[in-house]
């Protein structure tokens, strides 16, 4: 990076970003990834009301791993999409799904139809998460992007937040159908911005084709796994289980030497530590992929009112959300660095603390410590995320590659939440129905996997302040 670039890198200012100038496009990038990140976990919140009224127990898992998996598709479109369409109408086709799933939703009879709108709900979603990240390179300033990277990944942590109060509340009140119409309600305000906020960029032809072979190679991998969760135990569990690791794997080959796919070129090129950045994002996703069952352990195992556990399914967000607005504000590259890699480390300690304090009849003291180390878990994901997105946002000179680059970052953060919810369920079917296994072995189960994320973050750290010239994406 050169003076001129560390200069810039560092020299925006948040009330710059939240000025006259800039605040209405940073509330519409913000507001679309509010509205797919609140939405997941609002419903998760809800769904032991939901259940209650159309059944279905034993899809809980489908509900988070349906709208993750059409996220995943609708989000590898979002480079595809916005150079054909422009900025603004790629926005309001993404909020117009996202909409019209709600609706679906909030008139759902029985399962399946919940299900489908979920799927819906998961094609807006996806494009509004990836247009988030991606035109924070086109119309920001780059001086900027650091703190509307953060801007826009706190939103994850805010929705985490939002969705799981309001959807504990609106389950107290017995009224889930009307939070699906009020996020309809939401789309069309944000519209209303988005029209007017909005930098109006060129349309032409996108020159990438659809990569089917990756998306049906990821769909069936995530879908193998979310069968494991519903089958009987035994063999079937194992067999879907390996399926699904074997098909991802297998997209992880394919995408290597394919001439085009999901991510972008530079992923692979020689000496780019881009990889090794998305796998970072990956490993922090899991962690949050717990927060599908939080709401449920609250009240199965602490008693707990619908509104109360959804505070505790806040409260790993709220970890992730402060900590990283405060972290943002790092700019040397050995912070930054030492950030990353300590995320992972600290994920796990509090994910393991919370599982090791699950057991029946808990003290109002363990109820408080509940939440503590749910705080602690999310701290560890806000220290580093925001310095991963800007690692993947300058990963190249190449303008288009490094768009691609930046919505990747969304894509693998669904595609590994997508995993984990699904991976999640079969954890806690393993040990059901007593609750309290269940949460200790999904908890522990996820800490060992944050640990092992340590050294992946340590090899993305090296990526900030390196960037590939537009040559070597080439060879790539």
């Amino acid at each position: 990076m050169t003076q001129t670039q560390q200069e810039t890198a560092s020299g925006g200012k948040w009330r710059e970003l939240l000025g006259s100038r800039y605040a209405p496009v940073a509330s519409v990038l913000a507001g679309g990834v509010l509205l797919e990140a609140s939405n997941v976990y609002l419903t998760t919140s809800l769904l032991p009301t939901i259940v209650g009224e159309i059944g279905g127990a034993e899809f809980y898992a489908w509900t988070m791993m349906t709208f993750l998996l059409a996220s995943v598709v609708s989000s590898m479109l979002v480079s595809r999409i916005l150079t054909r369409q422009g900025a603004t109408r790629a926005y309001l086709l993404a909020l117009g799904l996202f909409a019209l799933g709600s609706l679906l939703c909030a008139a759902s009879p029985w399962m399946s139809a919940l299900l489908f709108g979920r799927a819906v709900q998961g094609l807006g979603g996806g494009l509004l998460a990836g247009l988030g990240y991606a035109l924070i390179q086109r119309s920001l300033p780059e001086r900027l992007w650091a703190r509307a990277a953060a801007l826009v990944s706190a939103m994850w942590g805010v929705g985490n937040i939002v969705g799981p109060v309001v959807g504990g509340l609106f389950a107290q009140l017995d009224a889930w159908r009307v939070t699906f119409i009020g996020l309809a309600v939401a789309c069309a305000l944000i519209g209303i911005v988005a029209v007017r906020a909005l930098p109006r960029t060129a349309r032409g032809r996108s020159s990438d084709p659809v990569p089917w072979v990756s998306l049906i190679l990821l769909a069936g991998g995530v879908s193998a796994v979310g069968v494991a969760s519903v089958v009987p135990g035994g063999a079937g569990t194992v067999v879907a289980l390996v399926v699904g690791i074997g098909l991802c794997g297998w997209f992880l080959r394919h995408e290597r030497h394919a001439g085009t796919g999901i991510l972008p070129r530079v992923t692979f090129a020689k000496g780019s530590s881009l990889g090794w950045v998305y796998l970072a994002v990956a490993v922090l996703a899991f962690g949050i992929g717990t927060e599908a069952f939080i709401p449920l352990f609250g009240q199965e195992i602490g008693g707990l009112i619908p509104f109360v556990a959804g505070l505790l399914g806040a409260a790993l967000s709220l970890g992730w959300s402060v900590t990283q607005i405060v972290t943002a504000n790092a700019t040397g590259i050995r912070s930054r660095r030492v950030l990353i890699t300590v995320g992972p480390l600290v994920v796990a300690l509090g994910l393991a603390a919370y599982g090791l304090l699950q057991h029946e009849g808990p003290t109002p003291l363990v109820i408080v410590l509940w939440f503590v180390t749910l705080f602690l878990a999310g701290a560890g994901i806000g220290l580093g995320f925001p310095h991963l997105t800007v690692a993947a946002l300058g990963s190249t000179t190449d303008e288009e590659e490094g768009a691609k680059a930046a919505a990747a970052v969304n894509t693998v953060f669904i595609i590994a939440s997508a995993f984990s919810a699904a991976l999640a369920g079969v954890l806690v079917n393993i040990a059901a129905p007593d609750h309290a296994a269940s949460a200790r072995l999904l908890m522990l189960a996820f800490a060992g996997i944050s640990v092992l994320g340590v050294f992946i973050a340590r090899r993305a750290g090296w990526g900030i302040g390196v960037r590939l010239s537009s040559s070597s994406v080439q060879d790539a």
